[in-house]
């Protein structure tokens, strides 16, 4: 196996440790609050947040170069998922995430 460069293994770890929360925080958090949290347009940002830095993450571990391209995508997504995330209660921890792993992506994208 090909070692991989730290900052590459930085941003596969913060895309997955992001994946975790915003499907975690979807799916417990959100669910259980209702309201605006589960206001569809907020709900569907998740998802799709959760989804690209699943698939980022994904890209870099098979070793393609696509992944920058999936990287720009996924720091955009990301960051409009915590903008989102930031004016609902309790949701601190998925934006923090979700900055994290767009910062990590940004590097990767180029």
């Amino acid at each position: 196996m090909t070692p991989r460069s730290p900052q590459l293994q930085i941003c596969i770890d913060e895309c997955l440790n992001c994946y975790q929360a915003c499907l975690g925080m979807a799916m417990s958090h959100c669910l259980e609050q209702g309201g605006p949290h589960v206001d569809p347009a907020h709900f569907r940002l998740m998802m799709a947040c959760s989804e690209s830095c699943r698939t980022a993450a994904h890209f870099m571990l098979i070793g393609v170069p696509h992944h920058q391209h999936i990287c720009a995508d996924c720091a955009s997504i990301c960051r409009q998922c915590a903008d989102s995330c930031d004016a609902l209660d309790g949701m601190d921890e998925c934006a923090a995430a979700c900055r994290r792993c767009a910062d990590a992506c940004e590097r990767i994208a180029g």
